[in-house]
């Protein structure tokens, strides 16, 4: 029986209280997984996550559940490794200037972890067992360093050999290293920066940066200069080849992706794949495809975990997903992102990881109303709306009106206006659609909380990851014509916390519906309810868009650009890549409502290399695939 997942992974993401050192101590409060380690092992698919205390757990990738992991374990460190090592599972995770130790047990969720002591300290750490049974190690994140990798003794983890330095940032001849939104930002170099860095400093004032350290100055410093944070390594074996993946640009941004080199040896020399970047999402609901790890499960079905940015209540405001990877015929390893936040299933056998979506997106720009929400000034309030004072959103867009919640943006969304239980958000789908899939989307607008207990560390890592009990509860009912509705899921008694929780109608039959209606109940911290995305799936009742009449041409050695145009079209999926057959890397965007055409500029070419280019347009009844066509 086929079973159904949509990223995010349906999971508790757990809150963080973070002291930022570079705004007086000023507490950021946000809900935070990244840089996500994936094993497949003994009958279960694992997920080791950063900053949540626990391991995800399920068996059959659409149903999950967290275990809370033993304290001995260095769960406040950052990106946890896990491998197995013979009979063992390896756990290791992040720490600078201290000597980071090692982990094992034969019991994931049980335990005990053995811990066996380190030698040097190491951040995004990699190990790999191969298959001659030697163990290596990779580790790197910093935007002046590279990714290394060491041999290590497999009974003692001392290093055997030197580190050696394997991957470079080259963000001049690879455009996907790029950093900023769409990889807009400039390297800034020499005096230029030097001069940003005392500008910089003069303005934020010296109360500022009283409580940072010369390291977190320097990071700082590192942090102006543009230059790609070069982290993340993962390493995969297949066919007798090494495939060393590593992320790049930085989490915070929309590109945020992963790359892969490939070598005949563990330690390289490594050579930069030609399908490059691996796994690159910038668009659609929740954009970024970076800092991940690729795993084999038993039916051969490759897959690839990793980051998902919102980064708004902090930087480090991150999700997880779940891509389709695998290896083509000549050995290129691919990650299919393209329609990757729609509902992707699961049927535990051989699956085809090009399969398009068996169903479309209803819900974007669909008319909605709420009981209250909050405005910005000037705002005004929409039909069926109810306006009231005025409140500081974070929120990019100008006021939380309920229409937010359909903008297929999880950093836009609709706040109530109040705190208490009984606030309803309703979709009008505007005609009776076959739905199969609703996901709901909650968002966190200055959660008003403090943290159990002082935060007393200094400088970057001054956090507290909250461990509290919270619940997220909520009934969902259905209605044909808006007067007489029927429960589709009632979570008031729920005992879990899932702000991105996903349900399937009647076991994938669906249900014809025009109207929904989100009644919330419970929040953590009692907060306001905001909604980034209340996402409806199914099938429409008209016809696909038209072939897509596209120009697409070279802006200079790493940009694109690519003008569309397709009657019936509600997106467009660009895709593109380094041979006619090979289209491996995909843009899906929405254009503006109304809008004749579309246009998008693709950041992410390598310099010198041939690209090929196809763009597909979908609607809610479809997708129509474009021509393939060799970049001018």
């Amino acid at each position: 029986m086929k079973k159904y997942f949509c990223n995010p992974i349906n999971i508790d993401y757990h809150y963080q209280f973070i002291k930022d050192s570079f705004r007086g101590g000023e507490l950021h409060i946000s809900r935070e997984a990244a840089d996500p380690t994936f094993l497949y092992w003994k009958g279960k698919y694992y997920i080791f996550a950063s900053m949540n205390l626990s391991v995800w757990v399920s068996e059959d990738l659409a149903n999950w559940k967290s275990v809370r992991l033993p304290d001995n374990l260095p769960l406040d460190d950052y990106a946890p490794d896990v491998r197995v090592i013979g009979d063992y599972v390896y756990f290791s995770a992040s720490k600078r200037g201290e000597i980071c130790n090692f982990y094992r047990t034969k019991d994931i969720e049980n335990g005990p972890y053995e811990e066996i002591p380190g030698t040097f300290d190491f951040w995004d750490p990699d190990l790999f067992w191969d298959d001659d049974g030697k163990v290596y190690l990779y580790w790197g994140c910093s935007n002046m360093t590279p990714i290394w990798g060491v041999e290590l003794d497999p009974e003692t983890m001392k290093p055997l050999s030197d580190r050696v330095e394997l991957v470079h940032g080259r963000p001049r001849e690879l455009g996907y290293e790029r950093v900023g939104e769409d990889h807009c930002k400039p390297l800034i170099e020499g005096e230029e920066l030097d001069r940003l860095f005392e500008d910089s400093i003069k303005n934020m004032g010296q109360e500022m940066l009283a409580n940072a350290s010369d390291t977190d100055k320097a990071f700082f410093k590192n942090m102006l200069s543009n230059n790609p944070f070069i982290e993340g390594a993962y390493m995969n074996k297949h066919d007798g080849k090494y495939y060393l993946q590593y992320a790049a640009t930085g989490a915070e941004y929309n590109v945020y992706c992963d790359g892969v080199y490939v070598s005949d040896s563990p330690l390289g020399p490594f050579e930069l794949a030609e399908n490059n970047p691996y796994s690159y999402q910038p668009g659609g609901f929740m954009p970024g495809a970076g800092h991940g790890s690729t795993m084999e499960d038993a039916n051969g079905n490759f897959w690839h975990t990793s980051t998902s940015r919102i980064s708004l209540n902090d930087n480090m405001e991150r999700r997880c997903g779940i891509w389709r990877a695998g290896f083509d015929k000549d050995g290129e390893l691919f990650c299919n992102t393209g329609y990757s936040d729609w509902p992707q299933y699961v049927d535990g056998g051989k699956l085809d990881p090009w399969q398009e979506p068996e169903w479309y997106l209803l819900s974007r720009g669909a008319k909605m109303t709420a009981s209250s929400y909050c405005v910005g000034e000037g705002s005004g309030a929409g039909e069926g709306d109810t306006k009231v004072a005025v409140w500081d959103s974070i929120s990019t867009a100008p006021d939380n009106a309920p229409s937010r919640a359909s903008e297929e943006d999880d950093r836009t969304w609709w706040r109530a206006a109040g705190k208490d239980a009984g606030e309803w958000l309703m979709m009008d789908l505007g005609d009776v659609k076959d739905v199969r899939g609703i996901q709901i989307n909650f968002a966190d607008d200055r959660v008003d909380a403090q943290p159990e207990t002082e935060i007393t560390g200094q400088g970057m890592g001054a956090r507290q990851i909250d461990d509290r009990t919270h619940h997220t509860r909520w009934t969902l009912e259905g209605s044909l014509d808006g007067e007489t509705f029927a429960v589709l899921m009632d979570k008031s008694d729920a005992d879990t916390n899932l702000p991105h929780d996903f349900i399937v109608l009647n076991d994938c039959e669906g249900q014809k519906l025009r109207y929904i209606r989100l009644t919330i109940l419970e929040t953590p911290f009692d907060q306001n309810a905001a909604i980034s995305g209340l996402r409806v799936f199914g099938k429409g009742n008209g016809k696909k868009p038209q072939e897509v009449s596209f120009e697409a041409s070279r802006l200079d050695d790493l940009d694109m650009r690519v003008s569309m145009q397709a009657q019936g079209a509600d997106g467009y999926n660009i895709c593109w890549g380094h041979a006619a057959d090979k289209l491996y890397h995909s843009c899906m965007f929405y254009p503006a409502k109304g809008a004749d055409k579309a246009e998008r500029i693709i950041g992410a070419l390598i310099s010198g290399q041939d690209v090929y280019v196809r763009v597909d347009a979908f609607n809610e009844n479809g997708i129509t695939c474009g021509k393939v066509r060799k970049l001018k």
